[in-house]
């Protein structure tokens, strides 16, 4: 008898101790009723696997602590196809009979001299002669300027860099009047640069370094900086560059593609006793009356494609992630069509009312035949040979750079055969009970066939992308910080790091230096808060530049 699948959910040590407690006053509601069906179910299901002989140590490491790469190559080896497989990569065929070949793949290499934008540089002249003088060795010639020579090197440093300034103080012997030298131009009465919050906030939400390691590693450097000091910082810092972030949630809602997901997290205050007591507290209006009957605590990430533009932004606290994007889309302008909104199959990731175009992740659908291939191999690498001519198909999309319109065109060409073909498959293993449908294999059939329109979206769609691991690398970010972290003691560091996870992420999808970013904020405060729109991560350059040139400038007149 086949065992049945069991629903895998997120239970960390807090909610388990919670439904002890529950337990023991006999006071269940029907979420405790479901998750103890799940943790039973699990139970049955682990040991079902233990007592199976053709289960594998690698089949428990995998089920355990998942697999490391889920590539088709890695799942199924360097076998050929199965010999029932009807599958053709029409593009690769193409390719083949015309010959082309691909690129070479390239070496690793080294940062060239132009890769460090962020160094200092230093012009050093010839010592004995400069453009224009008569050739020392042929003396009929004239020498002239040419590309400069480069000489890189690598300096250690600390993080946190920091100067003292010795201001010489002089006494008169006679009237005891003290003359102490003037700070040099620039140096500024504050002790904390803007600099110093930026490098902070880049090292935790953007690296994952926690502020005591940050402490710890500067104390080693003889520059000395308490954990509390550097929260103080950042958070000062968060109402400067506010500004931005909330016009980054602005622009993200006016995005033609949308997409979201959760994770976990820890917010101590929305925890154990604290929670308790803020939920007595609280007024019982519908808003509260959902967070206080919520235990879960999530990380949302969402992640925007506005105008060619990608926007990560991070949300933290008792809200699913559909509730998050539901929020960020009340920002949208009505005069704009539906976006296309990518996500799992969970419930909790749609918006709620707001109406969108709704596409499923592939890579989920697909995840649930790599789950099974040990125990139904011939029936799997169907299912992944078939998707992996889809995914190769839409490399070939970003390698030609592809506008929207004409990746829809390839894949309605090549991809949507290859589609067809799987989904009549998929049908076939169950109208002649080739496979039981309450077996593991039989449960990610019913998946791929009850969300088929939605896994397919990309053959109608133009942009739709096949699946949503742009936002499960977003998350990562999240991911790092709790990882080393652990948790935010207050949903007021909770913001203040959703804020800066988002300014630093959406920097570097858009390529931009997240530090000198964030130090152009703070040095340019008024005028982020007065027109933010100017102060976007892929514009922000441009914006600072036009305020450097003098106003009488033939440039600055023309702009």
């Amino acid at each position: 008898m086949a065992r049945k699948r069991v629903e895998i959910i997120e239970l960390d040590v807090q909610r388990l101790e919670e439904l002890s407690r529950r337990a023991e006053a006999r006071s269940f509601d029907d979420e405790d009723y479901r998750t103890i069906r799940h943790v039973v179910e699990s139970y049955g299901y682990l040991t079902s696997m233990l007592g199976d002989k053709n289960t594998t140590i690698a089949r428990l490491r995998k089920l355990l602590f998942g697999a490391s790469t889920e590539k088709t190559a890695a799942v199924v080896g360097q076998a050929a196809p199965s010999c029932d497989a009807t599958v053709v990569d029409t593009a690769a065929q193409q390719d083949s009979q015309s010959g082309a070949k691909s690129p070479p793949k390239k070496g690793p290499g080294r940062n060239g001299a132009e890769a460090y934008a962020g160094a200092e540089k230093i012009d050093v002249s010839h010592e004995s002669f400069k453009s224009g003088d008569a050739c020392p060795d042929c003396l009929e010639g004239t020498v002239y300027a040419m590309p400069p020579g480069v000489l890189v090197r690598i300096l250690g440093q600390a993080p946190l860099g920091a100067k003292v300034y010795q201001l010489q103080k002089l006494r008169c012997n006679l009237c005891g009047e003290v003359y102490t030298a003037p700070a040099p131009e620039g140096v500024g009465s504050e002790k904390y640069d803007a600099t110093a919050a930026s490098m902070i906030a880049v090292l935790k939400y953007g690296s994952g370094l926690p502020f005591n390691r940050v402490e710890g590693l500067q104390k080693n450097m003889e520059i000395p900086l308490p954990a509390a000091t550097q929260w103080e910082i950042i958070e000062d810092a968060a109402a400067l560059v506010a500004p931005a972030h909330d016009q980054l949630v602005r622009q993200a809602a006016q995005g033609e593609l949308l997409q979201n997901d959760d994770t976990a997290v820890k917010i101590l205050e929305l925890m154990g006793k604290r929670a308790r007591k803020q939920a007595l507290q609280e007024v019982d209006t519908p808003k509260n009356k959902v967070g206080s009957q919520r235990t879960g605590l999530f990380t949302s990430g969402v992640v925007s494609t506005a105008d060619g533009q990608r926007i990560a932004l991070f949300f933290s606290g008792r809200q699913h992630a559909g509730e998050n994007l539901q929020d960020v889309l009340r920002e949208r302008s009505p005069t704009l069509a539906a976006p296309i909104h990518m996500c799992d199959a969970l419930s909790r990731n749609v918006p709620g009312e707001l109406a969108t175009i709704m596409a499923n992740c592939l890579a989920h659908a697909r995840r649930n035949f790599v789950d099974v291939y040990e125990r139904f191999p011939n029936e799997c690498r169907h299912v992944l040979e078939a998707l992996k001519i889809i995914y190769k198909n839409d490399a070939e999309a970003r390698q030609q750079k592809l506008s929207p319109e004409e990746r829809l065109a390839l894949h309605q060409a090549h991809s949507r055969p290859v589609m067809d073909e799987l989904r009549d498959w998929l049908k076939k293993q169950f109208d002649d009970h080739l496979v039981e449908p309450n077996s593991p294999l039989g449960s990610a059939i019913l998946y791929m066939l009850a969300h088929w329109d939605k896994l397919t979206l990309f053959l109608r769609q133009a942009g739709a992308p096949l699946d949503n691991n742009l936002c499960e690398r977003v998350l990562k970010k999240a991911i790092l910080h709790r990882k080393n972290a652990l948790f935010y003691k207050t949903q007021n560091g909770a913001r203040v790091g959703d804020m800066y996870m988002s300014l630093i992420h959406t920097c570097e999808l858009c390529g931009v230096g997240a530090f000198d970013y964030l130090t152009e904020l703070q040095r340019h405060a008024a005028e982020v808060a007065a027109k933010p729109a100017d102060w976007m991560p892929w514009n922000y350059r441009e914006t600072s530049r036009r305020q450097e040139r003098p106003r009488d400038s033939p440039c600055q007149s023309a702009v």
